[in-house]
């Protein structure tokens, strides 16, 4: 009776909060420099948020680690929910790669897009994606692609299509896309998975040629390209995902009500077509959804490292 009474305490406490929250300034934590591309979104939904929660919602960067410092911090703050983290598809490799933060530490709130990557090479190296696997079986490890550095999405796209078409590079890891994308026009580098915006950019100015969509589907701003399992390499695609989270415990009442209004916002045609012109898809899922999808990339990516021998910065 009494663990009954204890129980229902609980219950009501939690409803109670939900209905005062939010009490104070909503912080989305960013753990990426501004401009890029979560940074943009996080910047997007704080901009109509405040007007639903009733509140000041800003954006503070907590840069470092791949996005773990802000991740660390969030993880560690009141779990009241006035901190969101925006993260990425990194938080399912970061974490298995640098110790420090234990993914059991964030829960899950909503997804906001997904970012396509696209295969890139010189140009007029390669006439076709397969003649560029046919090359890279023809010299193994000889052939160099860069990436945006250890553990990021443009290196696991490179590890899990290159893992599917069965070849070997050596990987040349540059402190980021700008960095990469040099590489790659200069020759250099043999290949490179870019963000769509960027690899439509340098193709359109002929500067690369671009061959492949990485990730679940085709992309609008490049519709012409067909995906890596498209092209006939099963298990290949890599899901470059946008999401926002929040300390582990915070009252379920306060997360299903940020997930209501995040996702709300994502599906609104004013931020999914913003969205849309980052050369992001929106993506709304529900928040047992976006757990399974985690829970499925920790188990995933944890062996993609371990078989392709991926170290943490």
């Amino acid at each position: 009776m009494r663990l009954a009474v204890a129980m229902l305490s609980l219950l009501l406490c939690a409803a109670a909060g939900a209905q005062t929250y939010p009490t104070k300034t909503v912080r989305f934590i960013s753990g990426v420099t501004p401009g890029s591309a979560s940074d943009t979104m996080a910047r997007m939904l704080a901009e109509k948020l405040g007007a639903s929660l009733g509140q000041p919602v800003i954006v503070e960067n907590r840069l470092g680690a791949g996005g773990l410092v802000g991740a660390k911090w969030v993880a560690t703050q009141e779990a009241d929910g006035h901190n969101i983290m925006m993260y990425a598809s990194a938080f399912t490799v970061s974490t298995l790669l640098n110790p420090g933060l234990d993914p059991k530490e964030l829960a899950p709130v909503a997804t906001v897009a997904t970012i396509p990557t696209i295969l890139i090479t010189p140009p007029g190296r390669y006439k076709t994606a397969q003649d560029f696997v046919a090359a890279a079986k023809a010299q193994p490890g000889k052939l160099n692609c860069a990436t945006a550095g250890s553990g990021s999405a443009t290196h696991m796209a490179l590890e899990r299509f290159r893992a599917a078409a069965g070849f070997e590079v050596q990987n040349i890891h540059t402190k980021g896309a700008g960095e990469a994308l040099t590489e790659v026009i200069s020759g250099r580098a043999d290949c490179y998975f870019a963000l769509v915006f960027q690899a439509q950019k340098m193709k359109d100015a002929g500067k690369v040629d671009a061959h492949l969509v990485s990730g679940p589907k085709r992309t609008a701003l490049m519709p012409a390209l067909p995906t890596t399992v498209e092209a006939g390499y099963p298990d290949s695609a890599y899901n470059f995902w946008v999401g926002t989270l929040v300390a582990a415990n915070t009252p379920r009442p306060i997360v299903e009500r940020l997930a209501k209004e995040i996702n709300a916002l994502v599906q609104s045609p004013e931020i999914a077509d913003r969205i849309t012109k980052l050369g992001a898809d929106p993506l709304t899922l529900s928040i047992a959804e976006f757990d399974a999808m985690i829970q499925r990339e920790l188990k995933e990516n944890a062996e993609l490292i371990k078989k392709a021998g991926i170290r943490g910065n």
